[in-house]
């Protein structure tokens, strides 16, 4: 398994990119199996979550071409299965997506429990309670489950217990070919959702309300395919704005959409960071005093859960008592023990509360990357701590973020992968 070798306590400069959102593509990828038609899509980032839903998609029937870098055509007119290997998605959480357009399209799917980062408890009882609502039957057999609408799924009123962007992703494409109208209310509202939808009613699908908490479906017979671009990431954005601060350099982040993540902007410009803003790009500049932070995780447009960890990393930098509060993932602050290792003061109060008591300097040391946030905190870690740091398990880090070493090597930080 590779690693990452950082060398650290440089200043950076110059441009980074951004890639397409994975968070957006992965739903994109499973949007193709609603039509017979081929999708062609463009933007998309090359990551190995990425591999794997289309190696899932391969497996049960799909053919896909990848003809040149982030542009890949999905058909899924020889989908011959509605089974999904149970060897590929225990390592993929949003392999669970694909539930919702096989339901829609084939009436039944059959599949283990889906994977991902190990940040909490990951149930599947949204997608359950939200399929029956729709008219489909349920049975779980030793860790298998299946879904079945012989007569295909209709229309119905779904209220989210809590807010789920997975579940509103899924059971909105459930919805675009069930017979009547669907509302499905107190949904996430993230941009990626609201992109999709976009897309899918560009192709004949009638979804009402996207962006806000309540969306209003009215099925339709079949769906179009056409061509999709992927967002920018706005979680790489906001990964490349710590790197920056917390290193305390100028950089200028290119190809991607501040509206949307004006929070995160506005908690750090609270704090004395100070940017320029354009329409596709922005410029992080080095500050001399940043006050400390109070932050709790929220759904958008709040501060994302996906964003903590990094931004954890900048606390460690920034003098006086920082506090994290984390309330989308139970077991997510737990890499703050690897920070501590590197010299980080962290006091847990609880699995969902950290006090960072900042202005400590980081020392390299080796470390893991227990999930894919928590290996890109790692890495900003390495990046500004003083000597050699060694970060395993980088499988984590390049499942969301494409050749992360190689784009990292020419804004200045000195990384190295090295294959075990």
């Amino acid at each position: 398994m590779d690693k990452f070798i950082i060398q650290g306590g440089y200043r950076l400069h110059g441009n980074i990119a951004v890639r397409g959102a994975k968070n957006h593509a992965l739903k994109v990828f499973a949007a193709s199996v609603l039509t017979d038609q081929p999708m062609t899509v463009d933007n998309v980032p090359e990551i190995e979550d990425i591999f794997r839903l289309a190696e899932i998609l391969t497996d049960i029937g799909a053919t896909i071409r990848h003809p040149r870098h982030g542009h890949y055509t999905i058909s899924t007119a020889g989908i011959h299965t509605t089974h999904l290997p149970k060897n590929l998605v225990p390592r993929l959480r949003a392999a669970i997506v694909l539930t919702g357009p096989l339901l829609a399209r084939f009436h039944s799917v059959v599949f283990p429990h889906p994977g991902g980062c190990a940040i909490g408890r990951r149930p599947i009882d949204i997608f359950i309670a939200g399929f029956k609502t729709m008219g489909a039957r349920f049975q779980e057999r030793n860790g298998v489950y299946r879904f079945q609408a012989p007569h295909g799924l209709h229309g119905g009123r779904f209220v989210f217990p809590k807010v789920s962007v997975t579940a509103t992703e899924t059971l909105m494409q459930a919805a675009v070919l069930a017979d009547g109208t669907t509302e499905l209310v107190n949904v996430a509202r993230e941009p990626e959702i609201l992109v999709l939808a976009n897309y899918l009613n560009s192709q004949g699908a009638q979804i009402h309300g996207a962006g806000t908490s309540e969306l209003t479906i009215t099925g339709v017979a079949a769906l179009r395919a056409g061509q999709c671009t992927i967002m920018p990431d706005r979680i790489e954005t906001v990964s490349f704005i710590v790197l920056a601060l917390a290193s305390n350099s100028r950089l200028t982040i290119i190809d991607c959409d501040p509206t949307t993540i004006e929070v995160p902007l506005q908690l750090l410009r609270a704090s004395g960071a100070k940017f320029t803003v354009h329409k596709n790009s922005l410029t992080v500049h080095p500050w001399k005093k940043l006050k400390p932070m109070v932050v709790a995780t929220e759904e958008y447009p709040g501060f994302p859960t996906d964003g903590q960890s990094p931004l954890t990393v900048l606390l460690t930098q920034i003098p006086g008592s920082n506090e994290v509060v984390e309330t989308i993932y139970g077991d997510r602050l737990f890499y703050t023990d690897m920070l501590n290792r590197m010299g980080a003061h962290i006091v847990m109060h609880t699995p969902q509360h950290v006090i960072i008591h900042g202005g400590t300097a980081l020392r390299g040391k080796q470390v893991e990357s227990p999930d894919l946030r928590a290996g890109i905190a790692m890495v900003i870690a390495a990046c500004i701590a003083q000597g050699k740091s060694e970060i395993g398990n980088v499988y984590q880090i390049d499942r969301g973020y494409e050749a992360i070493d190689r784009r990292l090597r020419s804004i200045g930080v000195h990384i190295r992968r090295v294959s075990n």
